[in-house]
């Protein structure tokens, strides 16, 4: 079929012959498309929207020919959620609780441990009623050992794939979305748990956390000068070696107890020779536990980086350990064999995932638990496989050491656990307690529920599909109309008929109608003609309407969509016609017409047939798809109508032809009754029109305005000469020695008279001094001297007892500011002092600065500077000032628009009385900031970046950013302000004195060669708090 452009012109072709008055039922068929030759499947590929009759590609391919059941539903079988017979049951993660998931499936396969906590009494015995539990509502363990129980209740007996464990975790109070140190809470939790048991009366019970991974050993120190002995017993739950430099866990071990001499500085202080002297100092083994935690130190704190990082470096271990040569006391039985190693995948020590292989006590198998998913490793051996060949940061990919039998190697393994061999079989008959029994029987039965519910869901969604397949296949082979009676129905229904995914809404064709309530043509390319029919079984049983028959075909639309193309074709011939007649001389009377609307007459008169021919579309359907909205498309039309109309442009304000000839030209009657045929609407203004009477009255009050404007700037000019040069200005720090009075008034009044002086015919005359805005509500003056002659200096301008002469004269002067030397004391010992008409008012001056300060310590999302410092030079303010100062204002930037309350264009200010009244600093801080103003734009230099910052933001967090900014590290960044070292990361910006607009300089030190390290900087933003505030911590 050929493209959409090409049937859209073949079906109006017909309008280049046909008149409007001659359109006939045939050429209406024509331009809707009726008789075009409708598409084959196999042959055309995808839907042909210009054509009504093309059926192919909406959504049908899916429907003919065999479908598989699963495709008539999205939910999974409920089955692949059961668990699976003889294996374990998965814990779900929370969001970043992978780690607390392996410890708790390490901890459950601790049989001695499981029966411990089933031996602990429960509160269950509350929630028990009768001889059964209460159906209301679900069981909400207490304390963290009935967390403990019932986890591992439904970890031994559920018939689900994976459990939730938020109950526990939501006791201990961790945050799900951030992943924590392993390590750290291993031992924090045995701590919780032992320090929780240790109220319990039964000892095997009590004990049990001492009994499985309690060990002691004793610092020895042995002096070197009488051989005394110092011994300092301590007990261990978890051995922490070191493994930098190391390539055997036995290495570790052993540097974990060698010998360490005590020298020099570091000497010890003996109790037996009263003296400090050398010694040797070591760790004893005393005792070890049944569980041996060994825990490889594989996260690090670097210093040069200040933050951990996690060493990636291969430490072999072997299945079976004998500890008998590290202990003291020989002879027992000290040989261990292997039951979990725990892995934590990825590079960097704050992001990754944490999985364990744990060994099964009771059938001597392997098992990998990675939260929900549960593998079996084959032949009973210990697999690492996958977790160690992960890709490192580096170039330089270290090659894994060659492992004999029974030894492994992991990169990975961050705690190695290992069980003392014993010659009896583990206990394989641990009963669940009856109370957790129950529990555990009650959401099974929940689960039964739900995998029945989602079965009958399935079955449902199935039967669904069976039957709209047999109805797409018996309506669709009916759909092509042919030469029977027809109806429209739109292309977005069909294809939403189609899609299985959505249910099938009532057919709705308001969106395709005209304004004649009939189908549009223009919407042919949306719509599709199907069978009389089809369509009656689509609105039997979907609903909807209106129905588009044969009678739904607008003539009126197509008669005048034939008129528009018509004077399309035409409108090139006439724009040839009308610039000839342009070009002869106007004889006799002509008519006025824009030189504006001369130079776009075509383009505006194709504009203007283009949104007639677009008239008969209500806006309030789809134009090719795109949803129209009604109001916005009227506002669009009525905004191009005023700005497009023909011969508007000689329209004065009052509706009457403009009295400037330069915009209008006289064109003849021939060349006006062309255009008018195009603009039948445009003003017509003859020859003999006269001008506006009313633009012409303001046209010559305007220009004596002018001249009066003139003159006034003129006047004031001659008698300020130095007021409006800026020369000759007296200055309070150095006060001139002619005169003993000086007077203010405000800057921005003296700029706003400049804007005039400089720009009469443009600018209002100021006809007040409007020095109000300089004084507090009470009359008081805001400023003190000294400020004057420094911040607040840029706010008022010093005037000459002279000038201040003129300014009365000239101007409306609402309060008389003044500034007067005087002499206190005797001749020998006199003082200058400066007094202020009116004086200072302290309230409020004092509100001032607090209001200030306020906002420099609270401000959100402003900017401030970054200056990088280069080469290692110091960049001074006397050297580089454009850093700290601002800019001085434009011109442009002057002219700013008047506040709200400043009505009066000649810039009058109000008195406001000389009575003192009780007002607020805030209210009026907001009064003193409409015309008080100060330009606090910063001018940008080379290699300074501008960042936006709160004032409650940490000085880590602005770290970060700047090293997005410069590709600089936060430890590389050296960070300044007015000479100020920057470095307290946990401070806010606003105690540092970081305001906005200041510029920061930035000294980037040379980077460490270790770049992974960026990785870990990316990964923390905030200061770590690892359990602060958890359960762990007694919280």
């Amino acid at each position: 079929m050929a493209p959409r452009l090409q049937l859209e012109k073949a079906a109006w072709r017909w309008a280049e012959t046909v008149r409007p008055e001659e359109v006939s039922q045939e050429h209406i068929e024509t331009a809707y498309r009726i008789w075009l030759e409708p598409c084959i499947r196999g042959v055309c590929r995808r839907n042909c929207k210009g054509n009504p009759n093309c059926l192919v590609g909406i959504g049908e391919h899916i429907w003919l020919g065999e479908i598989d059941e699963n495709s008539f539903h999205n939910i999974d079988d409920p089955n692949c959620e059961r668990r699976k017979k003889n294996s374990f049951v998965g814990l779900t993660n929370l969001g970043a609780t992978c780690y607390v998931n392996t410890f708790l499936q390490v901890w459950f396969l601790n049989l001695e441990l499981r029966q411990a906590l089933y031996l602990c009494p429960s509160t269950c015995s509350d929630y028990m009623m009768g001889d059964g539990i209460h159906e209301e509502k679900d069981y909400e363990p207490q304390t963290i050992c009935e967390h403990l129980q019932y986890l591992f209740a439904l970890l031994q007996n559920s018939n689900r794939r994976y459990i939730d464990p938020s109950g526990f975790v939501k006791a201990l109070g961790l945050d799900t979305g951030q992943q924590q140190d392993a390590q750290e809470f291993s031992k924090l939790f045995m701590s919780l748990l032992e320090d929780t048991l240790s109220k319990q009366k039964n000892p095997d019970v009590r004990n049990i956390v001492q009994q499985q991974f309690c060990g002691e050993y004793a610092y020895v120190t042995v002096c070197n000068q009488c051989g005394r002995e110092s011994k300092l017993l301590s007990k261990f739950y978890e051995l922490e070696l070191n493994i930098q430099g190391h390539k055997q866990l036995t290495d570790c071990i052993s540097e974990f107890l060698k010998e360490e001499k005590l020298e020099g500085d570091n000497r010890y202080f003996c109790e037996n020779c009263q003296s400090k002297q050398n010694a040797t100092r070591k760790i004893r083994l005393l005792s070890l536990p049944c569980t041996l935690n060994l825990q490889l130190m594989r996260f690090v704190f670097d210093r040069q980086t200040g933050h951990k990082k996690k060493l990636n470096t291969y430490i072999g271990f072997s299945e079976i350990l004998d500890m008998e040569p590290y202990v003291e006391h020989k002879g027992g039985s000290y040989v261990y064999e292997l039951s979990a190693v725990l892995i934590h995948r990825g590079v960097s020590a704050y992001s990754g995932h944490y999985i364990a292989h744990v060994k099964d006590p009771q059938s001597g198998e392997w098992y990998k638990f990675n939260d929900e998913d549960i593998e079996k490793m084959e032949g009973k051996k210990l697999q690492l496989g996958i977790e160690e060949d992960l890709a490192e940061p580096s170039k330089s990919q270290t090659r894994k050491p060659k492992c004999g039998k029974g030894t492994h190697c992991s990169r990975n393994a961050y705690m190695l656990v290992y069980r003392l061999q014993t010659q009896e079989k583990p206990n394989t008959t641990i009963q669940v307690p009856a109370f957790l029994q129950e529990l555990v029987d009650r959401d099974n039965s929940k689960f039964e529920e739900w995998c029945i519910e989602m079965a009958e869901m399935r079955k449902q969604s199935v039967d669904k599909g069976k039957a709209k397949h047999e109805e797409v296949k018996e309506l669709y082979q009916r759909l092509p109309a042919g030469a029977e009676p027809y109806e429209f129905v739109s292309l977005e229904w069909l294809q939403k008929w189609l899609d299985e995914s959505t249910p099938t809404k009532p057919i709705d064709n308001h969106a395709c109608l005209c304004s004649h309530d009939k189908l549009h043509p223009d919407k042919i390319s949306i719509m599709k003609r199907i069978s009389e029919y089809a369509a009656d079984i689509f609105y039997s049983r979907y609903g909807g309407g209106p129905r588009l028959t044969v009678k739904a075909l607008c003539k009126e639309c197509v008669v005048e969509r034939c008129r528009v193309l018509r004077l399309k074709n035409q409108l090139n011939e006439d724009y040839k016609t009308v610039n000839n007649l342009l070009k002869a001389t106007v004889k006799g009377d002509g008519f006025w017409v824009g030189k504006s609307s001369l130079r776009s007459w075509r383009q505006l008169a194709l504009e203007q047939l283009d949104e007639q021919d677009g008239d008969a579309d209500q806006s309030n359907g789809k134009m090719n798809g795109n949803t129209l909205n009604k109001d916005e498309s009227k506002e669009e039309r009525k905004e191009e109508e005023e700005e497009l109309n023909f011969n508007e442009d000689i329209l004065c304000p009052h509706g009457e032809l403009c009295i400037s000839e330069n915009e209008r030209r006289l064109v003849s009657k021939e060349a006006w009754s062309k255009l008018q045929q195009y603009f039948p609407k445009a003003p017509e203004f003859p020859s003999y029109k006269e001008c506006c009477s009313q633009c012409k009255i303001l046209e010559r009050e305007g220009e004596e305005n002018e001249a009066l404007h003139k003159m006034i700037a003129n006047e004031q000019k001659t008698s300020l000469p130095n007021l409006f040069q800026d020369k000759n200005r007296p200055c309070l720090s150095n006060w001139p020695e002619d005169t003993d009075v000086l007077y203010i008034v405000s800057q921005f009044f003296v700029e706003e008279w400049r804007k005039f002086v400089r720009k009469p015919t443009r600018c209002s005359p100021v006809s007040s001094v409007g020095n109000s805005a300089l004084l507090c509500p009470h009359g008081g003056l805001m400023f003190t001297f000294a400020s004057m002659t420094k911040e607040d200096s840029k706010l008022i301008a010093l005037i000459w007892p002279s000038e201040w002469q003129m300014i009365q004269k000239l101007f409306v002067v609402d309060h008389v500011i003044k500034i007067t030397r005087t002499e206190v004391g005797d001749a020998d010992s006199s003082e200058t002092q400066y007094i202020s008409e009116p004086k200072l008012c302290p309230e409020c001056r004092e509100g001032l600065l607090c209001q200030q300060q306020r906002d420099l310590r609270e401000y959100t999302q402003a900017t401030i500077y970054v200056h990088k410092v280069v080469d290692n030079k110091k960049v001074m303010k006397d050297s580089a000032p454009e850093l700290n100062v601002s800019s001085s204002e434009t011109e442009e930037d002057k002219e700013e628009a008047k506040p709200d309350g400043e009505k009066d264009p000649d810039f009058n200010q109000s008195n406001g009385g000389t009575k003192r009244q009780k007002i607020s600093h805030q209210n009026y801080i907001a009064y003193q900031k409409q015309v008080i103003r100060r330009s606090m734009r910063h001018r940008k230099v080379r290699g300074e970046k501008a960042l936006l910052v709160s004032a409650n933001q940490t000085l880590k967090e602005l770290k970060i950013q700047i090293m997005h900014a410069f590709s600089v590290a936060p430890f590389d960044q050296n960070l300044s302000i007015d000479g100020k070292i920057l470095s307290d990361d946990c401070a806010t910006l606003g105690t540092l004195g970081v305001i906005p607009e200041s510029v920061i300089l930035l000294k980037a030190d040379e980077p460490i060669a270790d770049y992974a390290a960026m990785d870990d900087v990316m990964q923390v933003c905030m200061p770590e708090e690892g359990f602060k505030g958890t359960g762990l911590l007694g919280h």
